[in-house]
């Protein structure tokens, strides 16, 4: 059983061509905000990949609950944003999650032989799940869908972080696991977190606490974990 460490789309395409489970790793923040919507009692979540699928999706399901961002802002009528930290609303209650990134990366994995979310928040939970499948598996760093060549470090440090926990045997992406690795061990999980360009993207808008709140580690064994895709997106509960 081999994990591999692709980033982005290629990643996503991999999972589906050779029929690995896929781990989706957008650390700054939606693995983080869907594993602690469901660890608060989110009865689901469905990640859409547009903003516009979003609302549709609640004009079918008002009950629903509007979650996500872009810009790291709640788009215009949404409930609340992308923060891990604000979730208790969910309890009890479906969620419709859109985010620039993550959620997209989620929907195009899908075809793979399972699709998961999966950061520090999670990282023990999501090996105990993952291996389940006596599969290969590939940990997907999210990097950002709108900039195919942004700093992603806090998703390959999450990325690194799960594949040690694992004591992974690393394929494809070895010498970039080894790099991370290294410095998580140099530098710790808190520090790659806060130094990322994305965090200088959160700081700007308001939003220095996610941060280090993505940034602890095993805080939660809620691993969301892809059911079934609709015309909107892909359902997801705790697995």
């Amino acid at each position: 059983m081999l994990w591999h460490l692709i980033e982005g789309e290629a990643g996503c395409a991999y999972a589906r061509e050779h029929g690995t489970v896929a781990v989706v790793v957008d650390a700054l923040r939606a693995s983080a905000t869907a594993a602690m919507l469901l660890d608060a009692g989110a009865t689901g979540i469905l990640a859409v990949g547009e903003v516009e699928q979003a609302r549709a999706a609640h004009d079918a399901d008002p009950e629903g609950l509007l979650y996500g961002e872009r810009g790291g802002l709640p788009p215009e009528g949404f409930d609340y944003g992308n923060s891990p930290r604000v979730v208790a609303p969910a309890k009890g209650r479906r969620v419709i999650f859109t985010t620039t990134t993550g959620a997209r990366r989620l929907v195009d994995s899908w075809g793979a032989a399972a699709v998961y979310m999966g950061t520090t928040l999670n990282a023990r939970a999501v090996v105990a799940e993952v291996v389940r499948h006596g599969v290969d598996v590939v940990l997907i760093p999210a990097g950002l869908a709108t900039d195919p060549a942004f700093d992603a470090q806090e998703d390959w440090a999450a990325a690194a972080f799960i594949a040690r926990a694992a004591a992974a045997d690393v394929g494809e992406g070895s010498e970039r696991y080894e790099h991370w690795a290294s410095r998580l061990r140099a530098e710790g999980v808190e520090a790659l977190f806060a130094g990322a360009p994305h965090a200088e993207k959160l700081r700007r808008v308001g939003l220095e606490g996610d941060i280090a709140f993505c940034a602890r580690q095993n805080i939660t064994t809620a691993v969301p974990r892809g059911l079934a895709k609709n015309a909107y997106g892909v359902l997801l509960a705790a697995a």
